[in-house]
Protein backbone atom coordinates (compact mmCIF):
# COMPACT_ATOMS: atom_id res chain seq x y z
CA UNK A 1 0.00 0.00 0.00
CA UNK A 2 2.82 2.20 0.99
CA UNK A 3 4.80 1.60 -2.11
CA UNK A 4 1.51 2.05 -4.58
CA UNK A 5 0.99 5.58 -2.66
CA UNK A 6 4.71 6.42 -3.25
CA UNK A 7 4.66 5.42 -7.10
CA UNK A 8 1.48 7.48 -7.51
CA UNK A 9 3.03 10.07 -5.83
CA UNK A 10 6.28 9.21 -8.54
CA UNK A 11 4.27 9.04 -11.18
CA UNK A 12 2.00 12.43 -10.75
CA UNK A 13 3.62 14.76 -13.64
CA UNK A 14 3.90 12.90 -16.04
CA UNK A 15 -0.29 11.58 -15.59
CA UNK A 16 -0.96 15.11 -15.56
CA UNK A 17 1.33 15.53 -18.85
CA UNK A 18 -0.62 15.54 -22.25
CA UNK A 19 -0.30 16.67 -25.53
CA UNK A 20 -0.85 20.05 -25.14
CA UNK A 21 1.54 20.42 -22.40
CA UNK A 22 4.12 18.83 -25.07
CA UNK A 23 3.13 21.58 -27.94
CA UNK A 24 3.39 24.62 -25.57
CA UNK A 25 6.97 23.54 -23.93
CA UNK A 26 8.36 23.37 -27.78
CA UNK A 27 6.86 26.46 -28.18
CA UNK A 28 8.35 27.77 -25.01
CA UNK A 29 11.94 26.19 -26.86
CA UNK A 30 10.74 28.16 -29.95
CA UNK A 31 10.73 31.32 -28.26
CA UNK A 32 13.71 30.61 -25.96
CA UNK A 33 15.56 29.99 -29.78
CA UNK A 34 14.48 32.89 -31.47
CA UNK A 35 15.97 34.80 -28.35
CA UNK A 36 19.20 32.96 -28.56
CA UNK A 37 20.29 32.22 -31.67
CA UNK A 38 18.26 35.36 -33.42
CA UNK A 39 18.83 37.95 -30.49
CA UNK A 40 14.95 38.96 -31.10
CA UNK A 41 14.91 40.90 -28.09
CA UNK A 42 16.39 38.12 -26.18
CA UNK A 43 15.38 40.10 -22.82
CA UNK A 44 11.91 39.77 -23.44
CA UNK A 45 11.75 36.36 -25.35
CA UNK A 46 13.87 34.48 -23.61
CA UNK A 47 12.00 34.59 -19.80
CA UNK A 48 8.36 34.18 -21.59
CA UNK A 49 9.61 30.84 -22.91
CA UNK A 50 10.97 29.92 -20.16
CA UNK A 51 8.16 30.68 -18.31
CA UNK A 52 6.33 28.89 -20.82
CA UNK A 53 7.67 25.64 -20.22
CA UNK A 54 7.63 25.75 -16.57
CA UNK A 55 3.54 26.92 -16.77
CA UNK A 56 3.19 23.21 -18.57
CA UNK A 57 4.99 21.43 -15.89
CA UNK A 58 2.98 21.84 -13.06
CA UNK A 59 4.43 25.80 -11.75
CA UNK A 60 1.60 28.01 -13.58
CA UNK A 61 0.72 31.62 -12.83
CA UNK A 62 -2.14 29.66 -11.11
CA UNK A 63 -0.31 28.56 -8.63
CA UNK A 64 3.25 28.20 -6.20
CA UNK A 65 5.74 30.96 -6.24
CA UNK A 66 4.89 32.03 -9.83
CA UNK A 67 1.33 33.08 -8.48
CA UNK A 68 2.93 35.12 -5.94
CA UNK A 69 5.16 37.42 -9.05
CA UNK A 70 2.09 37.05 -11.18
CA UNK A 71 -0.13 38.79 -7.86
CA UNK A 72 2.66 41.33 -7.23
CA UNK A 73 3.59 42.66 -10.55
CA UNK A 74 0.91 41.64 -13.33
CA UNK A 75 -2.59 41.58 -11.77
CA UNK A 76 -1.69 44.67 -10.03
CA UNK A 77 0.13 46.62 -13.23
CA UNK A 78 3.54 47.21 -10.88
CA UNK A 79 5.78 45.58 -13.66
CA UNK A 80 4.60 47.32 -16.78
CA UNK A 81 5.15 51.04 -14.50
CA UNK A 82 8.16 49.99 -13.33
CA UNK A 83 9.49 49.04 -16.97
CA UNK A 84 8.04 52.35 -18.28
CA UNK A 85 10.48 54.51 -15.52
CA UNK A 86 13.35 52.62 -17.00
CA UNK A 87 12.21 53.29 -20.61
CA UNK A 88 11.38 57.14 -20.51
CA UNK A 89 15.05 57.22 -18.61
CA UNK A 90 16.46 56.45 -21.74
CA UNK A 91 14.80 58.48 -23.91
CA UNK A 92 15.87 61.60 -25.30
CA UNK A 93 12.89 63.72 -26.06
CA UNK A 94 15.03 66.73 -28.14
CA UNK A 95 14.84 65.29 -31.44
CA UNK A 96 10.91 65.31 -30.65
CA UNK A 97 11.07 69.16 -29.47
CA UNK A 98 12.94 70.48 -31.73
CA UNK A 99 10.71 69.35 -34.83
CA UNK A 100 7.05 69.22 -33.35
CA UNK A 101 5.88 68.19 -36.58
CA UNK A 102 6.88 64.79 -35.76
CA UNK A 103 4.18 64.59 -33.23
CA UNK A 104 1.66 63.68 -36.58
CA UNK A 105 3.68 60.65 -37.40
CA UNK A 106 3.31 59.27 -33.64
CA UNK A 107 -0.43 59.98 -33.83
CA UNK A 108 -0.59 58.36 -37.36
CA UNK A 109 1.34 54.97 -36.17
CA UNK A 110 -1.31 54.41 -33.42
CA UNK A 111 -4.06 53.80 -36.57
CA UNK A 112 -3.84 50.20 -36.16
CA UNK A 113 -4.93 50.18 -32.43
CA UNK A 114 -9.01 51.22 -33.66
CA UNK A 115 -8.07 49.69 -37.22
CA UNK A 116 -7.61 46.13 -35.34
CA UNK A 117 -10.47 47.16 -32.51
CA UNK A 118 -13.07 47.55 -35.43
CA UNK A 119 -12.10 44.32 -37.01
CA UNK A 120 -12.22 42.52 -34.38
CA UNK A 121 -15.58 43.56 -33.28
CA UNK A 122 -16.89 42.38 -36.89
CA UNK A 123 -15.29 39.27 -36.12
CA UNK A 124 -17.71 38.89 -33.09
CA UNK A 125 -15.46 39.49 -29.91
CA UNK A 126 -17.26 41.83 -27.06
CA UNK A 127 -16.06 45.24 -26.94
CA UNK A 128 -13.54 44.95 -23.91
CA UNK A 129 -11.79 41.72 -25.36
CA UNK A 130 -11.24 43.88 -29.32
CA UNK A 131 -10.28 46.77 -27.34
CA UNK A 132 -7.70 44.55 -25.78
CA UNK A 133 -6.74 43.16 -28.98
CA UNK A 134 -6.14 46.35 -30.74
CA UNK A 135 -3.50 48.06 -28.34
CA UNK A 136 -1.41 45.29 -29.60
CA UNK A 137 -1.06 47.50 -32.06
CA UNK A 138 0.71 49.91 -29.95
CA UNK A 139 3.78 47.55 -30.21
CA UNK A 140 4.16 48.06 -26.25
CA UNK A 141 4.31 45.56 -24.33
CA UNK A 142 4.02 47.28 -21.04
CA UNK A 143 1.00 49.37 -22.73
CA UNK A 144 -0.64 46.28 -23.80
CA UNK A 145 -0.40 44.16 -20.76
CA UNK A 146 -1.79 47.72 -18.68
CA UNK A 147 -4.64 47.91 -21.05
CA UNK A 148 -5.41 44.01 -21.29
CA UNK A 149 -4.79 43.54 -17.43
CA UNK A 150 -7.72 46.01 -17.02
CA UNK A 151 -10.14 45.03 -19.44
CA UNK A 152 -9.98 41.22 -20.49
CA UNK A 153 -7.43 39.58 -18.20
CA UNK A 154 -8.62 36.16 -19.51
CA UNK A 155 -6.47 37.50 -22.43
CA UNK A 156 -3.41 38.95 -20.97
CA UNK A 157 -1.15 36.07 -22.48
CA UNK A 158 -1.58 35.50 -25.88
CA UNK A 159 -1.76 39.79 -26.17
CA UNK A 160 1.31 39.92 -24.04
CA UNK A 161 3.17 37.23 -26.48
CA UNK A 162 1.68 38.84 -29.72
CA UNK A 163 2.94 42.21 -28.32
CA UNK A 164 6.64 41.36 -27.22
CA UNK A 165 6.65 39.11 -30.29
CA UNK A 166 6.08 41.21 -33.06
CA UNK A 167 8.16 43.95 -31.38
CA UNK A 168 11.39 41.17 -30.96
CA UNK A 169 9.86 40.59 -35.27
CA UNK A 170 10.64 44.65 -36.37
CA UNK A 171 13.54 44.00 -38.50
CA UNK A 172 11.87 41.37 -40.48
CA UNK A 173 8.29 42.42 -40.76
CA UNK A 174 9.03 46.12 -41.47
CA UNK A 175 11.41 46.50 -44.27
CA UNK A 176 8.87 44.43 -47.11
CA UNK A 177 6.22 46.71 -45.75
CA UNK A 178 8.66 50.14 -46.36
CA UNK A 179 10.28 48.61 -49.59
CA UNK A 180 6.86 47.92 -51.12
CA UNK A 181 5.12 51.44 -50.96
CA UNK A 182 7.90 53.96 -51.14
CA UNK A 183 10.19 53.98 -53.93
CA UNK A 184 13.87 53.80 -53.97
CA UNK A 185 13.90 57.71 -54.74
CA UNK A 186 12.34 58.46 -52.06
CA UNK A 187 14.25 56.43 -49.94
CA UNK A 188 16.85 58.40 -50.82
CA UNK A 189 16.08 61.17 -49.54
CA UNK A 190 17.76 63.63 -47.31
CA UNK A 191 16.68 65.18 -44.71
CA UNK A 192 18.70 67.93 -43.21
CA UNK A 193 19.42 68.21 -39.61
CA UNK A 194 19.36 71.59 -38.23
CA UNK A 195 17.14 71.46 -34.62
CA UNK A 196 16.48 74.27 -32.79
CA UNK A 197 18.13 74.21 -29.69
CA UNK A 198 16.22 73.34 -26.55
CA UNK A 199 17.24 74.06 -23.11
CA UNK A 200 17.77 72.20 -20.07
CA UNK A 201 15.18 74.21 -18.96
CA UNK A 202 12.17 72.97 -21.53
CA UNK A 203 13.80 69.07 -20.81
CA UNK A 204 12.71 69.54 -17.29
CA UNK A 205 9.63 70.82 -17.76
CA UNK A 206 8.11 68.88 -20.77
CA UNK A 207 8.09 65.49 -18.77
CA UNK A 208 5.89 67.17 -15.87
CA UNK A 209 3.34 69.07 -18.61
CA UNK A 210 3.03 65.86 -20.14
CA UNK A 211 2.02 64.10 -17.28
CA UNK A 212 -0.45 66.78 -16.66
CA UNK A 213 -1.68 67.62 -19.75
CA UNK A 214 -2.52 63.75 -21.11
CA UNK A 215 -3.33 62.49 -17.49
CA UNK A 216 -6.48 65.17 -17.42
CA UNK A 217 -7.25 64.65 -21.66
CA UNK A 218 -6.76 60.71 -20.56
CA UNK A 219 -7.23 59.98 -16.83
CA UNK A 220 -6.84 55.98 -17.07
CA UNK A 221 -3.01 56.51 -19.00
CA UNK A 222 -2.57 58.59 -15.88
CA UNK A 223 -0.19 55.90 -14.02
CA UNK A 224 1.49 54.98 -17.66
CA UNK A 225 2.89 58.41 -18.69
CA UNK A 226 3.53 59.49 -15.38
CA UNK A 227 5.71 56.42 -14.51
CA UNK A 228 7.57 57.62 -18.34
CA UNK A 229 7.67 61.14 -17.29
CA UNK A 230 9.21 60.43 -14.01
CA UNK A 231 11.87 57.91 -15.59
CA UNK A 232 12.87 60.77 -18.16
CA UNK A 233 12.83 63.55 -15.35
CA UNK A 234 15.61 61.44 -13.79
CA UNK A 235 17.37 61.96 -17.20
CA UNK A 236 16.81 65.20 -17.06
CA UNK A 237 17.23 66.63 -14.15
CA UNK A 238 21.18 65.68 -14.41
CA UNK A 239 21.49 65.33 -10.31
CA UNK A 240 20.53 62.25 -9.96
CA UNK A 241 22.24 60.23 -11.93
CA UNK A 242 22.30 56.99 -9.54
CA UNK A 243 18.75 56.76 -9.56
CA UNK A 244 18.62 57.66 -13.81
CA UNK A 245 21.22 54.73 -14.28
CA UNK A 246 19.35 52.40 -12.13
CA UNK A 247 16.01 52.60 -13.65
CA UNK A 248 17.53 52.05 -17.12
CA UNK A 249 19.87 48.83 -15.87
CA UNK A 250 18.66 46.89 -12.70
CA UNK A 251 15.15 48.51 -12.29
CA UNK A 252 13.89 48.05 -15.84
CA UNK A 253 15.95 44.46 -16.13
CA UNK A 254 14.81 43.06 -13.06
CA UNK A 255 10.77 43.93 -13.83
CA UNK A 256 11.36 42.95 -17.40
CA UNK A 257 12.46 39.58 -16.08
CA UNK A 258 9.82 39.05 -13.69
CA UNK A 259 7.56 39.97 -16.34
CA UNK A 260 8.55 37.75 -18.93
CA UNK A 261 8.31 34.50 -16.36
CA UNK A 262 4.84 35.72 -15.39
CA UNK A 263 3.36 35.87 -18.69
CA UNK A 264 5.23 32.96 -19.48
CA UNK A 265 3.37 31.09 -16.72
CA UNK A 266 0.26 32.40 -17.97
CA UNK A 267 0.59 30.10 -21.19
CA UNK A 268 -0.94 26.56 -20.15
CA UNK A 269 -1.82 24.44 -22.90
CA UNK A 270 -5.68 24.41 -22.29
CA UNK A 271 -5.74 28.32 -21.95
CA UNK A 272 -3.70 29.22 -24.92
CA UNK A 273 -4.43 26.04 -27.49
CA UNK A 274 -7.62 27.19 -29.13
CA UNK A 275 -8.85 29.18 -31.94
CA UNK A 276 -9.46 32.36 -30.05
CA UNK A 277 -5.66 32.88 -29.34
CA UNK A 278 -4.98 31.62 -32.89
CA UNK A 279 -6.87 35.07 -34.24
CA UNK A 280 -5.91 37.02 -31.50
CA UNK A 281 -2.49 36.73 -32.97
CA UNK A 282 -3.52 37.16 -36.81
CA UNK A 283 -5.40 40.57 -35.86
CA UNK A 284 -2.18 41.92 -33.72
CA UNK A 285 -0.43 40.88 -36.97
CA UNK A 286 -2.79 42.83 -39.03
CA UNK A 287 -2.50 45.95 -36.39
CA UNK A 288 1.42 45.97 -36.46
CA UNK A 289 1.00 45.87 -40.70
CA UNK A 290 -1.76 48.71 -40.53
CA UNK A 291 0.30 51.32 -38.27
CA UNK A 292 3.22 50.44 -40.32
CA UNK A 293 1.15 50.87 -43.65
CA UNK A 294 -0.24 54.01 -42.33
CA UNK A 295 2.77 55.57 -40.80
CA UNK A 296 4.48 55.45 -44.34
CA UNK A 297 1.21 57.02 -46.15
CA UNK A 298 1.06 59.67 -43.69
CA UNK A 299 4.92 60.15 -44.46
CA UNK A 300 4.37 59.76 -48.09
CA UNK A 301 1.75 62.65 -47.73
CA UNK A 302 4.33 65.14 -45.66
CA UNK A 303 7.04 64.24 -48.64
CA UNK A 304 4.85 65.89 -50.91
CA UNK A 305 3.54 68.87 -49.22
CA UNK A 306 6.90 69.65 -48.22
CA UNK A 307 8.48 69.71 -51.80
CA UNK A 308 10.27 66.42 -51.32
CA UNK A 309 11.88 67.36 -48.00
CA UNK A 310 11.07 64.64 -45.53
CA UNK A 311 11.60 60.91 -46.46
CA UNK A 312 8.40 58.71 -45.62
CA UNK A 313 10.32 56.40 -44.20
CA UNK A 314 10.46 58.26 -41.07
CA UNK A 315 6.56 57.57 -40.55
CA UNK A 316 7.27 53.44 -40.25
CA UNK A 317 9.04 54.72 -36.64
CA UNK A 318 5.88 56.37 -35.05
CA UNK A 319 4.98 53.02 -33.78
CA UNK A 320 6.33 52.84 -29.98
CA UNK A 321 9.11 49.94 -30.47
CA UNK A 322 11.74 52.73 -29.01
CA UNK A 323 14.09 52.82 -30.14
CA UNK A 324 14.55 49.62 -32.62
CA UNK A 325 11.94 50.80 -35.20
CA UNK A 326 13.83 54.79 -35.52
CA UNK A 327 17.28 52.43 -35.84
CA UNK A 328 15.45 50.84 -38.68
CA UNK A 329 13.62 53.28 -40.82
CA UNK A 330 17.36 55.03 -40.62
CA UNK A 331 19.30 51.87 -41.93
CA UNK A 332 16.82 51.49 -44.61
CA UNK A 333 17.56 54.73 -45.60
CA UNK A 334 21.26 53.89 -45.69
CA UNK A 335 20.59 50.73 -47.18
CA UNK A 336 20.32 53.29 -50.38
CA UNK A 337 22.63 55.61 -49.42
CA UNK A 338 25.02 55.21 -46.99
CA UNK A 339 25.37 58.92 -46.10
CA UNK A 340 21.58 59.64 -45.82
CA UNK A 341 21.33 60.33 -42.00
CA UNK A 342 17.70 60.25 -40.94
CA UNK A 343 18.46 58.85 -37.76
CA UNK A 344 17.45 62.07 -35.49
CA UNK A 345 14.64 63.01 -37.37
CA UNK A 346 13.23 58.77 -37.61
CA UNK A 347 14.03 59.07 -33.26
CA UNK A 348 11.99 61.93 -33.38
CA UNK A 349 8.88 60.22 -35.19
CA UNK A 350 9.49 57.15 -32.72
CA UNK A 351 9.63 59.24 -29.50
CA UNK A 352 6.60 60.71 -30.41
CA UNK A 353 5.17 56.74 -31.03
CA UNK A 354 6.21 56.14 -27.57
CA UNK A 355 3.90 58.97 -26.45
CA UNK A 356 1.30 58.20 -28.75
CA UNK A 357 0.78 54.56 -27.59
CA UNK A 358 0.56 55.90 -23.97
CA UNK A 359 -2.46 58.32 -24.75
CA UNK A 360 -4.04 55.93 -27.43
CA UNK A 361 -4.78 53.15 -24.90
CA UNK A 362 -5.54 55.61 -22.07
CA UNK A 363 -8.45 56.83 -24.49
CA UNK A 364 -9.59 53.56 -25.34
CA UNK A 365 -9.63 52.47 -21.97
CA UNK A 366 -11.61 55.49 -20.95
CA UNK A 367 -13.76 54.93 -24.13
CA UNK A 368 -14.61 51.12 -23.55
CA UNK A 369 -15.00 51.52 -19.61
CA UNK A 370 -17.50 54.08 -20.26
CA UNK A 371 -19.64 51.93 -23.07
CA UNK A 372 -19.03 49.07 -20.90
Amino acid sequence: MDFTILLEEITTGFRNFNAGNALMILVGVVLIYLAVAKEYEPVLLLPIGFGCIMANIGMSADTGFMKVIYDAGIANELFPLLIFVGVGAMIDFSPLLSQPKMVLLGAAGQFGIYGTLLLALLLGFPMNEAASIGVIGAIDGPTAIFVSGRLAPNLLAPIAVAAYSYMSLIPIIQPPIMKLLTTRKERMIRMDYAPREVSRLTLVIFPMVVTVVVSLVAPDAAPLIASLMLGNLLRESLVVDRLSKSAQNELINIATLFLGLAIGATMKAESFLNLQTLMILALGLFAFILDTVAGLLFGKLMAVLSGGKVNPLIGASGISAFPMAGRLAAKMAQDEDFENFILMHAMGANTAGQLGSVIAGGLLLALVTGLV
